[in-house]
């Protein structure tokens, strides 16, 4: 006879609100076992488990196999216990807290197909904007604590009619322990403009008549308007003041193929239980230009939750959806503050009454250099872990400044925050307070041991760090490329690379602005090898406005004479008295600190050459720039490497001055200056790794996200015999910045550059 067993099952990960505990009960009833599943809050789910020790060994076996398509096991760890004679199999309630790590909560989820087909046939869901089940629906903008059940939801607030509690309490149903589950009778209700009756029909109307919308969704409020109506999207421009960054677009999946060309992995990002955003070849006329002004990609995304299938099933056509809030600020998430605020903007409300316990933008995603890279990480992403071993301490990574996302490790893995975005108000401050605080309580986390943040003394997020300081933990100072190049050798645990990193702005150690490194790292030294030519940036941000600034720099910083930028500057527009003040600020250096900025160059060009004179929202000038120059031909240009102060630089000036006076064509223009640019650190990379006898050059920072510049990296890489890097679990932006302060502080990483920098006790990162 076979005999008798019993085990004690602690499964960590991804296991809470994805329908875990009905599919151990379903097993285990197949496989013929007794015992009980409970989750422990932060700590997972505890299996006991008896019977035969081949039957639990087979449902051991199917624990792993056979796991709902959300749940993510990391591990498994069996304790051997003396058997008691159980043959019974239970649901027990939930244990409070739990102190072995270990659990993790899924991000929202969008509807499952099944789902789906309940809202549109003819059952009880038909019809009703909320309907969820096990494998699908909100979770981390509903959940205020661990364990995952109703209780700690905001949908505590709309107790469960007798259908649902039957559902939800019988473990052979998809909806058992469904925490989000509801129907018309007892779940959340939508009310157009403060009534309930029609709301989805009458808001679908409203969008035929070319009015604007502001809808409230899973983690915040969205602006809509009808996609292909010109009249109501240069409205929705005019009211939000935003006179050229790009709508995101929503389509139901039949309308995709109308408006541009995915390719097959775009796809299965559209389709994908995540939703993000997709940046995509749009369709030449298939929308207004007012979509997206000067470019030719389109964000793009199909609907995932109950509320947008339903609409665009009554619309019949793609809807402009866009953040209500102002770019870079906290997502409007009470009603109250959605009717405040969207006043004047929007001619309608469309809301429901679920709280909004933690606000999460869309996700955003785009192809580079053949793989598919985050913009920005949230929705359908956060609250996921990076499995990664930084030691034993806690540590919070607070980021910078712009597209901040911080970063939580704890327990052998790295939680990203959702997108929090500019921390340069109050406003954005007390947000990434408030979301600090939830992920600290959905993780267990008592104590931050590390405090992580960047080197720039005036962000707010090195004050907030501060006060983190003053409550314990131990402060430390990132400097922002080293955090670049961090975040990838984190993903790829790797520990010797050359990094280029090439971004918009980032405080230096010397205090300059720097922006297009060459970095070295081996053995838990980072060392700065080259950079982009310094010029200077007159006017400081006022450049980064008006690249026009950033061009005539260029030129002068190469030996141009004032009378021939102060012509070029007059066709432009510029008045001679407008080009004097910009030449003294240059000559004598008023508010005009060197900078090596990649950003700044691409800026530079794109102002140049009429591609875009002025910045209207971040990264505009590259990004009109990058969709230039695929209708143009890169001009070979010598790249010219120079050495100054004990460092290796691409002289950028040179190339700028030797473009202009080729009198290229602004597409011309745009891929040649993207070309050189790769070309150019993809060399000075690969001669710093040889030098060093290092196999691993990293791509990352902002510009690592434009496709043409990765790819020219990856393949210059490539062809010198090395390994190529970057970014994917995170943004090579600024959005993944906290990961690499996380990995940098826990490494205890020293940034050596020139002896002067030394000497004046700027070592350590």
């Amino acid at each position: 006879m076979n005999r008798r067993q019993r085990k004690r099952l602690l499964v960590s990960g991804t296991v809470q609100g994805v329908g875990f505990r009905p599919f151990v009960y379903r097993i285990a009833h197949e496989y013929g076992v007794g015992g009980s599943v409970r989750n422990l809050g932060t700590a997972g789910v505890e299996i006991l488990v008896e019977g035969t020790a081949e039957r639990v060994a087979e449902f051991a076996e199917a624990l792993r196999d056979r796991a709902p398509q959300l749940a993510r096991i990391a591990s498994v760890v069996a304790e051997e216990l003396p058997p008691i004679g159980q043959t019974a199999f239970s649901i027990v309630p939930s244990a409070e807290g739990g102190d072995e790590g270990g659990g993790a909560l899924p991000p929202d989820t969008a509807i499952c197909s099944v789902c789906v087909a309940d809202v549109r046939g003819e059952t009880r869901f038909h019809g009703y904007w909320a309907t969820s089940c096990t494998d699908c629906g909100p979770r981390f903008t509903v959940i205020e604590g661990l364990p995952y059940d109703r209780p700690l939801t905001s949908m505590r607030e709309f107790p469960l009619c007798a259908d649902c509690e039957a559902e939800y309490t019988d473990p052979m149903d998809r909806r058992y322990h469904a925490q989000t589950t509801a129907c018309p009778v007892c779940g959340p209700q939508l009310a157009f403009d403060g009534v309930r009756d029609e709301a989805l029909g009458r808001a679908a109307q409203a969008l035929r008549d070319g009015k604007i919308l502001a809808i409230k969704g899973l983690g915040g409020t969205h602006l809509a308007c009808r996609a292909r109506d010109p009249h109501a999207v240069e409205t929705l421009r005019g009211r939000l003041g935003r006179s050229g960054q790009p709508f995101a677009v929503m389509s139901r999946e039949e309308d995709v193929e109308d408006l541009a060309f995915p390719d097959s992995s775009e796809w299965a990002l559209l389709r994908g239980a995540e939703r993000p955003i997709v940046i995509i070849r749009r369709r030449e006329g298939a929308l207004p230009e007012a979509v997206g002004p000067g470019l030719d990609t389109v964000g793009i995304m199909l609907p995932y939750s109950g509320l947008q299938i339903l609409l665009l099933d009554l619309l019949g056509e793609p809807i402009v959806l866009t953040s209500a809030n102002a770019p870079g600020r906290p997502m409007w998430t009470e009603n109250r503050e959605i009717e405040e605020k969207a006043r004047g903007i929007a001619d309608h409300t469309l809301l429901h009454d679920r709280r909004i316990v933690a606000r999460c933008d869309d996700s955003v995603v785009r192809r580079a250099a053949g793989r598919m890279v985050f913009i920005r990480r949230s929705r359908g992403y956060t609250p996921e872990r990076l499995p990664i071993d930084l030691g034993p301490r806690t540590i919070l990574a607070l980021g910078a400044e712009t597209g901040v996302a911080f970063a939580l490790y704890t327990s052998g893995g790295v939680t990203l925050s959702q997108h929090i975005g500019s921390v340069d108000q109050l406003e954005s401050l007390a947000f990434l307070r408030d979301a600090v605080a939830h992920l600290r309580r959905l993780s267990g986390v008592v104590t931050v041991d590390v405090v992580a943040c960047d080197r720039h003394p005036r962000f707010l997020t090195s004050s907030l760090a501060g006060e983190f300081e003053g409550a314990g933990a131990r402060r430390v100072p990132v400097q922002h490329h080293v955090a670049h190049l961090a975040s990838v050798l984190g993903e790829t645990r790797e520990e010797r690379a050359v990094g280029v990193v090439l971004d918009g702005y980032g405080y230096g150690a010397d205090g300059g602005a720097w922006g297009g490194e060459i970095l070295a790292v081996r053995d838990r030294r980072v060392e700065r090898v080259g950079c982009l030519r310094p010029v200077l940036l007159p006017g400081g941000d006022a450049a980064a406005r008006s690249p026009l600034r950033m061009a005539a720099s260029y030129l002068l910083a190469a030996g141009s004479s004032e009378d021939e930028v102060a012509r070029g500057l007059a066709e432009r527009g510029w008045s001679d008295e407008a080009s004097s003040i910009l030449f003294q600020q240059i000559a004598r250096r008023l508010n005009a600190p060197a900078t090596t900025s990649a950003g700044r160059f691409l800026d530079a060009v794109a102002a140049w050459w009429g591609i875009a004179r002025e910045r209207t929202y971040e990264g505009e000038p590259a990004m009109r720039l990058e969709a230039a120059a695929r209708r143009g031909h890169a001009l070979t240009l010598d790249v010219p490497l120079i050495e100054e102060n004990g460092l290796i630089q691409l002289d950028l000036p040179a190339v700028f001055a030797a473009m202009d006076e080729r009198r290229l064509a602004a597409p011309d223009a745009a891929a040649t200056a993207q070309e050189v640019l790769a070309r150019g650190a993809a060399a000075l990379a690969v001669q710093t790794a040889r030098a060093r006898d290092i196999d691993l050059i990293c791509l990352t920072g902002g510009v690592a996200a434009n496709g043409a510049i990765a790819e020219g990296v990856r393949r210059e890489t490539e062809v010198a015999g090395l390994r190529w890097r970057s970014n994917s679990w995170v943004p090579p932006g600024d959005g993944g910045v906290s990961f690499g302060q996380a990995v940098a502080a826990a490494w205890d990483w020293e940034l050596h550059t020139s002896g002067a920098l030394r000497e004046a006790g700027e070592d350590s990162a």
